[in-house]
């Protein structure tokens, strides 16, 4: 029997994997925080497309660098050196202000965090990894074996490619669990999935101490706080805290997909000749939007915009039914006194998109970096509307 093809009328949509459920509101256009939609409404965007956007939307910086490097070269192997993929890296470590010595530039924030593991087991020799519980770190087959919850859900994979732990949040007596086995701890300074849960300079300072106690690889997963999002360049740096690796993407790209590993000097030299390799990952249009992003935050004072606007939300907005806050920055979470999906439903009504998290009680903001005071006003405003009570509505 053949197949029926669709007629030419038939929503795209169709075509596409029902794997991700959709928000009600179809976005033609952007330009700063604002998203413009199909019917002609004008959304405030404090979620960011997953804390990518940020820069917001139409950045001129961001545009001229992506348009001037398509005209001039669009793409070439990493087997011909590019000096706009050398400034990339020069310009990233330098910008993290922390002890790294060699960046791997990959996809996606889940490739980063696959090769960051190859490289703590090919430095250490062993096989156990931990995490956190709560964390997110990706959907391929590492990454996901360390996303708390997986296993459960999404996993998939018939077995995990190694042992795999989780710690308990904050825990400081759990850190005995980190012993000479262990190739690697894995974790998000501040867990965006995970509601936005900051886990505070003691904890990840006794973290790195009892990984150098054990001859531990320390990995901050930073590829949703990192890039600015908590107001310096990366989580690590607002703790006092030096991984050993750090893996970003996301606000990296501002849009544009690309990711990166940094590495220490004691892993940069475990590198060797094809022990990492990628397609696309530092291709010539990934270096170019990768400089724009940081030239627009140093160049355009975002990080202190980041901090004194994240503390004006946290003072705002613990109104109508959010009852407390917990995050970094412009990564914030605000924890509700009913469930996060009504406050985020009656916010989407009154033109404000935010996010949830897989705390059901946590409404998760990522918005982008020039977000000012009077939006902050705004969503205080919408939220007073909704109250404390009711459905919101």
């Amino acid at each position: 029997m053949s197949a029926t093809l669709p007629s030419a009328s038939s929503s795209a949509v169709d075509f596409l994997a029902p794997v991700f459920a959709q928000y009600p509101l179809e976005v033609v256009s952007a330009q700063g925080v604002w998203l413009h939609t199909a019917d002609d409404r004008r959304v405030l965007d404090l979620y960011g497309g997953h804390a990518v956007a940020a820069l917001g939307y139409a950045h001129e910086g961001w545009t001229r660098a992506l348009t001037e490097q398509a005209r001039a070269l669009n793409f070439q192997s990493n087997a011909v050196p590019l000096a706009v993929r050398t400034r990339a890296a020069q310009r990233l470590v330098r910008f993290s202000g922390l002890d790294f010595s060699s960046v791997f530039f990959v996809n996606s924030g889940a490739e980063a965090n696959e090769n960051a593991l190859k490289m703590a087991f090919t430095l250490t020799q062993r096989s156990a990894v931990l995490a956190l519980e709560h964390g997110f770190h990706g959907r391929t087959a590492a990454a996901g074996a360390l996303t708390w919850g997986a296993a459960n859900r999404w996993y998939g994979f018939p077995r995990t490619p190694f042992d795999v732990g989780f710690l308990p949040r904050r825990d400081l007596d759990a850190l005995a669990t980190i012993d000479t086995r262990t190739a690697a701890v894995l974790v998000e300074p501040v867990q965006g999935v995970g509601g936005a849960f900051d886990l505070g300079a003691e904890y990840l300072q006794a973290l790195r101490r009892r990984c150098d106690q054990t001859g531990t690889l320390l990995i901050f997963d930073e590829v949703q706080c990192g890039m600015g999002r908590c107001g310096t360049p990366f989580a690590a740096n607002l703790y006092g805290v030096q991984p050993d690796m750090i893996t970003t993407a996301k606000a990296l790209g501002n849009g544009f997909p690309c990711a990166a590993l940094l590495m220490s000097p004691r892993v940069a030299q475990a590198v060797k000749l094809d022990a990492l390799g990628t397609t696309f990952g530092g291709a010539p249009m990934a270096g170019a939007v990768i400089e724009a992003v940081i030239d627009a935050l140093e160049g355009e004072q975002l990080l202190a915009n980041v901090r004194r606007v994240g503390q004006y939300l946290r003072e705002r907005c613990q109104v109508g039914p959010v009852c407390g806050y917990q995050g970094a920055g412009l990564l914030a979470g605000l924890i509700c006194s009913r469930p996060a999906k009504e406050v985020h439903r009656a916010l989407l009504e009154r033109g404000i998109l935010a996010g949830t998290s897989s705390d059901p009680r946590v409404l998760r903001l990522l918005p982008p970096f020039i977000l000012r005071e009077e939006h902050v006003d705004q969503l205080r405003g919408a939220l007073l509307e909704i109250g404390a009570g009711g459905a919101g509505s």
